[in-house]
């Protein structure tokens, strides 16, 4: 059942992902206005956004492959788990520094840390499927 839960979300989380990336790439200027807590961190830079759409993107099609490919799953889920517990903890630092306020965190959860979690967690659960396998 840890499997099927397990590959769902992270098609879930795939998905999600690809949609943010393509929108990124696509329309960078309204997605840059649309999301809370990104027009506070600097100004609108429409290369930068699209770069980071790629990279979205890619992470996206990562976890999707990497419900669809079981044999390969912890390395296609590894990577862009870290970039993502690596983003996350990127925007803890900016509150402890003092660029932006603790309410950021609360606005940047379901965008930044709650992915971060999940992906960790679905690294921990492909890690004990294949450490039984």
């Amino acid at each position: 059942m840890t499997a099927k839960i397990s590959t769902g979300l992270a098609a879930v989380l795939g998905v999600a992902l690809v949609a943010n990336g393509v929108y990124m790439i696509t329309a960078p200027e309204p997605w840059y206005w649309m999301v809370p807590g990104v027009p506070d961190r600097g100004p609108f830079n429409q290369h930068f956004v699209r770069d980071i759409g790629f990279i979205y993107l890619l992470m996206g099609a990562a976890f999707i492959a990497g419900a669809v490919y079981r044999t390969h799953r912890l390395q296609l889920w590894l990577l862009p788990a870290l970039w993502l517990v690596c983003h996350a903890l990127f925007h803890i630092w900016e509150v402890v520094v003092g660029i932006c306020g603790p309410a950021s965190l609360l606005e940047d959860f379901a965008g930044v840390t709650l992915p971060a979690l999940l992906a960790v967690g679905l690294v921990v659960v492909s890690r004990g499927a294949q450490r039984d396998a």
